[in-house]
């Protein structure tokens, strides 16, 4: 009898012991203020580790609601507001494999970076400031970094495949808006997305997951640099659609660099948009039945509006795929621009290299983003943690899964249709960068144009252009311009 108690003593030290190492929400609260126009907004700041779990089952029988993941978020709430009339906007980039750091501190968030921009970049240790233009001033604010970006990560002994795929982001980020919801009673409020690059395709899903899943419906999704088919940005062979759709990119990114003379941008690009939406598609279907004299023709126009000479373009049979041409472009000079961003240059030290070495428009920037956000996490926001943040993960990308559509392109625009139809209040606005080379504005264009749905609800969407790249709010005129753009959104958006 005394042996099976000491069992029984054991076991439930055991248990207690493997109870304590459950993983726990480590969320921080601290108090701040930011002026805006004169008038001094006080917001509370929550910034931690949620724990995401999981109901398990097996064999048909639960066993019970187990920690899978613990999910890094911010969330920044206005002091003393109606939580049934204050918008919240939930906010996360792209990737596969991108935090949030891009949308929290260089656009929407309440401190910002100053990174600098083409012409005046800003060196080390670089610094924060106060972003009087934050979305903060029209709407409460929660940054998601995805498992395994920023501090997420699947609890011990887990498995990170589940959350590395299309359908299990969803369900996950679906899942941590749901309880932020929930858990701070804001069914009753406006609520919206916003998502940069990838993170417009998550946003897209999550539309239409949130409505069928839960009934939560939205009032608005915030698309930054968007892409929505990833069939129109993937060059390959079979897939002739990028190369007519990124004509006008590479035109604007030739224009810039002076490639144009003095030519209106705007007639560089009617120009552009008008040979990519007819000519170009129609020669590259012909293959070998193009004639001769078609063939030259279609060759100087292109070679005229991207800046490149008429044998490249002949050599690459008229398809000019993104990264040579970033790499062709300035080849003359010894330089590279920015795949991200167009209007950034950077020293190439192979002059016969295909593929860029360096993308600059990445390389000029993230060392600020990086030392703005690990110092501000700390010293403001007063979370600690050990753990690597991870701005950008490789390993995530490259584990990435779209099993759900094998055999298909990657697209979500059936889903966003279908979540608009549903939901013929939920608005929609799209914001573009007319040298932003990695989800070009013409592409994003055409996808729009291709949602089943009836022509009363395409009043439910409106459009941005800026004269800037992926991250166009590197670019400061762009950025205080879109701030005000995505604040007139929310406000007419939230329907009270």
């Amino acid at each position: 009898m005394a042996d099976t108690t000491a069992d029984e003593t054991a076991e439930k030290t055991k248990d207690e012991e493997t109870k304590a190492a459950e993983p726990v929400d480590d969320l921080v609260t601290t108090q701040h203020t930011l002026t805006v126009k004169r008038r001094k907004l006080a917001y509370t700041a929550q910034t931690g580790r949620i724990v995401l779990r999981q109901e398990v089952k097996k064999d048909g029988k639960s066993e019970g609601h187990q920690a899978k993941a613990e999910v890094f978020l911010t969330a920044y709430t206005l002091d003393d507001a109606d939580p049934g009339t204050r918008p919240v906007t939930f906010a996360f980039n792209g990737g596969p494999g991108s935090s949030s750091i891009w949308l929290h501190m260089g656009l929407l968030g309440p401190r910002r970076v100053l990174s600098g921009d083409v012409n005046d970049p800003v060196p080390p240790p670089y610094g924060l400031e106060d972003n009087p233009e934050s979305l903060l001033a029209h709407s409460d604010l929660v940054f998601i970094d995805p498992v395994q970006t920023g501090y997420s990560r699947v609890t011990e002994g887990g498995e990170s495949q589940p959350y590395t795929g299309f359908q299990g982001d969803v369900e996950s980020v679906a899942e941590i808006i749901r309880l932020w919801v929930s858990r701070n009673q804001r069914w009753l409020s406006p609520k919206f997305l916003a998502g940069e690059s990838y993170g417009t395709l998550r946003a897209a899903a999550l539309a239409g997951h949130l409505q069928e899943r839960y009934g939560l419906y939205l009032n608005g999704l915030m698309l930054i640099s968007s892409v929505l088919d990833l069939g129109t940005l993937r060059f390959h062979e079979g897939n002739d659609l990028p190369y007519s759709l990124f004509l006008p990119t590479y035109a604007a990114i030739a224009h810039y660099h002076g490639r144009h003379g003095d030519r209106p941008l705007d007639d560089v690009l009617a120009d552009a948009e008008d040979f990519a939406s007819k000519e170009l598609p129609w020669a590259l279907s012909r293959g070998a039945r193009l004639s001769t004299q078609d063939r030259t023709e279609a060759v100087q126009t292109l070679a005229s509006l991207t800046g490149l000479s008429e044998s490249y373009v002949d050599r690459v049979n008229l398809r000019i795929e993104h990264v040579r041409f970033f790499t062709e472009l300035l080849r003359d000079q010894g330089k590279t621009v920015g795949r991200m961003d167009g209007r950034f240059t950077t020293w190439e030290p192979d002059g016969g290299v295909e593929h860029m070495s360096d993308d600059p428009s990445v390389s000029r920037i993230i060392g600020a983003y990086s030392a703005g956000f690990n110092h501000y996490v700390r010293a403001e926001l007063g979370y600690e943690n050990d753990l690597p943040y991870e701005i950008l993960s490789t390993e995530v990308f490259k584990a990435w899964s779209y099993k759900e559509f094998e055999g298909r392109s990657v697209s979500v625009v059936d889903t966003l249709s279908a979540a608009m139809r549903a939901n013929p209040h939920l608005q929609v606005h799209v914001a573009f960068g007319h040298y932003d080379g990695a989800t070009a504005y013409y592409a994003s264009e055409y996808v729009l144009s291709q949602l089943k749905i009836p022509e009363e609800l395409r009043e439910n969407i409106d459009t941005a252009y800026y004269p800037a790249g992926h991250m166009m709010y590197v670019h400061e005129p762009s950025r205080v311009q879109q701030s005000k753009d995505l604040g007139k959104f929310v406000k007419k958006a939230s329907n009270r």
